[in-house]
């Protein structure tokens, strides 16, 4: 349980620092992922290969955290999603590389 609150107490201090830019991060500030029955934090590093992106995602305060990492170059994104009941599309969130900008987002899906 002390990992989860941990978890909860970064993405919450992380979330609040990035909450002042709405499209794009600077490096180690957090955002907000959305997809429905789970969310987390996203936040990047710069490094001589190019921007790590850390994404931490759980379902719910009990479940069990999932962490992404990819180094991306310009022009690369990374998406997560999360499938849905039936027809209805997925939650999708992207996290692309333009330039030297990196941009979190939800992206509409249709099947």
């Amino acid at each position: 349980m002390a990992i989860h609150r941990t978890i909860i107490a970064s993405a919450f201090a992380l979330t609040v620092a990035g909450a002042a830019q709405a499209d794009g991060l600077r490096p180690v500030e957090g955002r907000s992922i959305d997809l429905g029955d789970v969310s987390g934090i996203a936040y990047y590093t710069v490094e001589p290969n190019g921007f790590r992106v850390v994404a931490t995602v759980a379902q719910s305060e009990a479940g069990t955290p999932v962490r992404l990492e990819a180094v991306l170059a310009p022009n690369q994104s990374v998406v997560l999603s999360s499938p849905r009941v039936g027809s209805v599309a997925p939650n999708v969130v992207e996290i692309s590389r333009r330039g030297d900008q990196v941009l979190v987002h939800q992206t509409a899906v249709t099947n």
